[in-house]
């Protein structure tokens, strides 16, 4: 089988060690490191000094990040592969080593590198995963708080399409504060929700125990706290994407994308 890459190596990453195999043409060595940050730079210097040119590695997980994050632009060719790929390789022995095995495939040109963006881009993607998350705990708490009203026999959800708008928070905070006057509480109702003002005022008639209230009014505490980190996010989210205006702008002339 023809040798494309004649100094190469293989890593198998794990949580807190990483097996590296350095395969040349004459021999192979399989040394085991840490994760930490140092251990990697004890790895880095490692392969440096065996004028390794290609390093493959698995994309498991989260735990190839620290890995790549130290050996990128080291002037060593990273190859981050999907494990299915990998393992799906015919003549794969049960016995042979999984760094070893990495280091076979890449000397001979039988892996297939993933897209990896740049370190900044990484970055910008793990912020904007952090947003949806955020969003995410929003919507479970909004949920939460339809439910508790369920089971307080109050039906602000059928009448108002948001319980957490403006209109629904007063009522919401009255109702945690210990008032249960349906007339009072509808009169709160801001723009086109006062219109349903006989509906509102059935919907607000139930029964609230003294721990409904107090946990309506702890979802609407941690709904705000939410809400200003989505936005301290937002802006950071923005911040980091002006480098990227001019790619933005282009891509918002395609129609369908906004």
């Amino acid at each position: 089988m023809e040798v494309v890459h004649e100094r190469c190596a293989g890593l198998d990453v794990h949580k807190a060690t990483v097996v590296a195999c350095v395969l040349t043409s004459k021999r192979r060595e399989t040394r085991t490191f840490g994760t930490m940050t140092d251990d990697l730079h004890q790895l880095l210097a490692w392969l440096q000094e065996e004028g390794v040119s290609h390093t493959v590695m698995e994309s498991t997980g989260i735990f190839w990040r620290p890995v790549y994050n130290v050996l990128e632009d080291q002037g060593i060719e990273l190859l981050v592969v999907n494990a299915r790929h990998v393992k799906a390789v015919p003549g794969r022995k049960t016995d042979v080593k999984d760094a070893e095995w990495l280091a076979d495939l890449l000397r001979h040109g039988l892996v297939r590198a993933s897209f990896v963006p740049s370190r900044r881009q990484r970055e910008l993607r793990d912020l904007v995963r952090y947003r949806r998350t955020l969003i995410q705990e929003l919507a479970r708490h909004t949920t939460r708080m339809q439910k508790v009203l369920e089971a307080a026999n109050i039906k602000l959800g059928d009448v108002a399409s948001n319980v957490m708008g403006q209109s629904g928070r007063a009522m919401l905070n009255e109702i945690a504060a210990g008032h249960d006057d349906p007339e009072q509480l509808a009169a709160l109702a801001l723009s086109s929700l006062r219109r349903k003002s006989d509906m509102l005022k059935r919907s607000l008639r139930g029964s609230v125990a003294p721990t409904q209230r107090f946990t309506i009014a702890s979802i609407l505490r941690v709904v705000e706290e939410l809400e200003d980190e989505l936005d301290t996010v937002d802006h950071e989210v923005e911040k980091q994407m002006r480098p990227y205006r001019a790619a933005i702008a282009l891509l918002d002339e395609i129609p369908g994308i906004a």
